[in-house]
């Protein structure tokens, strides 16, 4: 289980953890039992399967750290304007993507993080609202990190998705202050196919991504008895660190490509004017062969009785 994994990690004991939780769907939460039932691990679920929307079962949980992977556009959710967990704007009726994002802030403690998965379009989309509460969000500073993923990564849909990561104080658990800072991620490249519909992340990936935000936040780790922070530089085409000023720029847009850039291409040494000789030249035999292909095409066409039409032999 990641959740007694990750406190194995960093010292402590599997009872050091209590997990909490609900699900409306019997099967997931009947899944859920049997999985800490199996790891040995004490959680609260809830006593039935409940939607959060409609009943939340912990009212008073204050979490250190929230992980999720909720419902993706989610139209048909039971909404209450008059909500506790509106701080930042009222839902849509059409769409739970906020009222997720709102349910897990309202759940944070005064020092916690959450890290979830939505659809792109809660980075970018401000219909109904929903940019607005994506702004007053940000200029809470509450968004300390965005990765954009690539598609394909899920046997239920093939569009690609995004990872929030949210936190209340960007001085805590030892970390640099970042306050006013968020770091996006574009990882649109990343993985490989396994068939021709699926692709995975490979360890090799998914290290490079928690890398590159542990730096960012200047997490200490132990290296020589001493505890010190990697460093961290923006790659362009890959990771920026993105002031609030520069996200109001965009006008509170979250999508990682808008800040990351484009990738440095390597200089190879070739200089322009050699350069364009040779690529106008490779243009001319490419056009050349065009010319070579369609007139053997219209010849084998011609011997089997098919002619062009006008248009095309005008062409």
């Amino acid at each position: 289980m990641l959740a007694t994994e990750y406190v194995k990690r960093k010292g402590g004991r599997r009872n050091d953890v209590s997990l909490f939780g609900q699900d409306s769907v019997p099967t997931a939460r009947r899944f859920a039992q049997m999985h800490h039932a199996i790891f040995g691990v004490e959680a609260n679920i809830g006593n039935d399967a409940v939607d959060p929307f409609l009943a939340d079962l912990h009212p008073r949980l204050s979490a250190d750290v929230i992980v999720a992977g909720p419902q993706f556009n989610d139209s048909d959710w039971h909404r209450n304007d008059e909500d506790v967990r509106w701080k930042y704007g009222t839902p849509p009726k059409g769409n739970a993507n906020f009222a997720w994002v709102q349910h897990f802030i309202h759940h944070l403690s005064p020092t916690g993080t959450a890290g979830f998965v939505l659809a792109n379009g809660s980075m970018s989309s401000n219909q109904s609202g929903e940019g607005e509460i994506r702004k007053a969000i940000i200029e809470a500073d509450l968004v300390d990190c965005m990765v954009a993923m690539p598609g394909q990564l899920f046997y239920s849909t093939q569009i690609p998705v995004c990872l929030w990561f949210l936190t209340r104080d960007k001085r805590a658990k030892g970390y640099r202050d970042r306050r006013g800072e968020t770091l996006f991620i574009d990882a649109r490249k990343m993985g490989s196919l396994i068939d021709r519909v699926h692709r995975e992340l490979t360890d090799a990936d998914i290290q490079r991504l928690a890398d590159t935000y542990h730096a960012w936040q200047g997490e200490p780790h132990l290296a020589g008895g001493k505890s010190t922070a990697a460093t961290y530089e923006d790659i362009p085409g890959f990771c920026k660190s993105a002031s609030q000023s520069q996200i109001a720029e965009h006008g509170h847009i979250l999508t990682p490509g808008r800040y990351v850039g484009a990738e440095e291409v390597e200089d190879d040494g070739e200089p322009f004017e050699d350069k364009m000789r040779r690529l106008v030249g490779e243009l001319g035999g490419q056009f050349e062969e065009s010319s070579r292909l369609e007139e053997s095409i219209r010849k084998n066409m011609q011997e089997l009785g098919i002619r062009l039409s006008p248009t095309t032999e005008g062409r």
